[in-house]
């Protein structure tokens, strides 16, 4: 299919806690097609060949009545560069096969949205902005983000976002970096402005 017939493909992310599932839903509501990696290895993790995989590496404890446990696996490769490199291994490839297959429906679809963004966390880290049209990085201040996070859990932000580059360097690394740190209705409005520059 010729590149111009495509729809505009966009990578969102930022950092934990900034608001990208946020994000997400807002550009859904204003013409989007969206999906989350994070949604899309969950799914994966379902698989009975996957699971196995995962288990034979990290140890059946990871596997709690027949599903794998995320948090048991996030402590498990948390500490071990090894084990996480190989896990990544795993996941990603997988991922972007999912991906891939999703932008082809996407672009197959008659009634085509404004765009097709993925959710991906660690966009840059894993070196996969050329994959995209064009990036956006969501920021929000320190305060708010450990806020949000601890709401879902997450109480130690930066121990959590350690290996994730700063919120600097992606927003430097991003083509739009948008802060989130006013009223949803606020984002809504910046992602409005930059969607409307998308088929440009």
């Amino acid at each position: 299919m010729p590149a111009q017939t495509r729809v505009p493909f966009i990578g969102l992310t930022g950092g934990l806690g900034a608001g990208k599932s946020t994000a997400l839903g807002a550009l859904g509501e204003l013409g989007a097609a969206t999906l989350s990696t994070d949604e899309v290895v969950h799914e994966l993790l379902t698989e009975a060949e996957l699971r196995e995989q995962i288990a034979g590496r990290l140890g059946a404890e990871v596997v709690h009545e027949g599903a794998v446990d995320r948090a048991a696996v996030a402590a498990k490769v948390f500490d071990s560069a090894a084990d996480r490199e190989w896990l990544e291994g795993v996941l990603w490839p997988r991922v972007g096969q999912r991906v891939a297959a999703w932008r082809g429906q996407i672009d197959a679809l008659a009634d085509r949205p404004l765009a097709a963004v993925v959710e991906v966390p660690l966009l840059f880290e894993a070196g996969m902005e050329d994959a995209f049209d064009r990036t956006i990085a969501i920021l929000a201040d320190e305060s708010a983000r450990a806020r949000r996070a601890g709401t879902r859990g997450h109480t130690e932000v930066e121990g959590r976002s350690g290996r994730q580059l700063t919120q600097e360097q992606k927003a430097q690394r991003a083509d739009f970096a948008i802060r989130n740190d006013g009223t949803p209705g606020e984002l809504k409005s910046e992602l409005a402005r930059v969607l409307a520059t998308m088929g440009a």
